[in-house]
């Protein structure tokens, strides 16, 4: 079966059809089943994804499945990203600022015991542990692009659920305007914190608006497993249609305002890295063109460029948010 895609003007596959796992091909065959309701609500949100967390997945990891989400712009389907490259090349600045410091290094993160403190403007204020937080709502698969303001990108599938379920939780005021996220900082565990390429720890923000949006993900696994730690291990956030430093990892806290935060690429670089940071491939980088971007994996590791899309293609999903904003100075 082939889907056509109208961004691009051509006809491709299923990524079901093309992901060379064949584990998470079985895997999204159980996930269909699931999503007939056969075994019923409650074995879909919590009990199916017990059973299979007793296997470790193709990358060593327990699984952590999820039923195929229903958002709107959720599923993309584009040939999925090799784990290998998903799991080996990132950007970890904590870890170090090689590609491959993550996949090194990261092994000495401790993701047990996990909390995350929910502060500021809300009615409901709390600390979350990671298991809590694994419960507080039904896990989705998410198929997003994944664009990095350094020019590449992937496609990733991940496992969690929207962040607005843990938002509508916690009751937000009336003067919450903006979310803070913080992620670890702890120098016993992560190596590149000594280094002065960031003021730590980690900060990034979104308006409670783009936080509440439904593709906005709290992101607990990928390719079916628990998140590797050099990918944001034990929760992180995803946000599809915005440059990947946006999407705070290893996340501890999170800090309802109604002040725009001081996110760390921002402070470091404020003539580079704007607040919004959405994809946009007319607001070139100061030092490169953001028109196109290089798909890891894709004809070998960088040969092959292919056009960005506004919004990363999450336009029709998105665009109302920035309606009326001149996009060249809100960048």
């Amino acid at each position: 079966m082939h889907v056509l895609d109208k961004s691009r003007g051509y006809e491709h596959p299923l990524a079901s059809e093309i992901t060379p796992r064949e584990v998470y091909a079985a895997r999204r065959d159980w996930l269909r089943w699931m999503a007939t309701g056969a075994a019923g609500a409650a074995l879909a949100a919590w009990a199916g994804r017990e059973a299979w967390a007793q296997t470790a997945g193709p990358g060593k990891l327990p699984a952590l499945p999820g039923t195929p989400s229903k958002v709107p712009g959720a599923l993309t389907m584009e040939k999925l990203t090799a784990y290998q490259d998903v799991t080996t090349y990132n950007n970890f600045y904590e870890f170090g600022t090689d590609k491959a410091d993550p996949a090194r290094r990261a092994g000495s993160l401790k993701t047990r015991p996990w909390t995350v403190v929910v502060e500021g403007e809300v009615r409901k204020p709390g600390t979350y542990d990671i298991e809590t937080l694994l419960k507080l709502a039904s896990m989705e698969e998410r198929i997003y692009r994944l664009r990095c303001v350094e020019g590449w990108s992937m496609v990733i599938p991940w496992v969690g659920y929207s962040l607005n379920e843990l938002i509508r939780r916690v009751e937000p005021t009336g003067n919450a305007k903006y979310v803070e996220f913080h992620t670890l900082a702890d120098k016993a565990q992560m190596p590149g914190l000594n280094s002065r390429v960031l003021l730590w720890p980690y900060v990034e923000g979104l308006r409670l608006d783009e936080a509440m949006h439904p593709l906005t993900l709290l992101a607990f696994g990928l390719y079916g497993e628990v998140l590797p730690n050099q990918n944001g291990a034990p929760l992180r956030l995803v946000v599809p249609w915005k440059y990947g430093f946006k999407s705070g990892k290893s996340i501890v806290k999170i800090r309802f305002t109604d002040k725009q935060p001081n996110t760390a690429w921002n402070v470091s670089a404020p003539h580079e890295y704007g607040f919004y940071s959405n994809v946009n491939p007319t607001v070139d980088h100061p030092r490169w063109s953001q028109a196109t971007e290089r798909r890891i994996g894709e004809d070998g590791l960088f040969t092959r460029k292919r056009p960005t899309l506004m919004f990363n293609g999450y336009e029709a999903q998105v665009g109302q948010l920035y309606a009326g904003m001149d996009l060249k100075k809100f960048y």
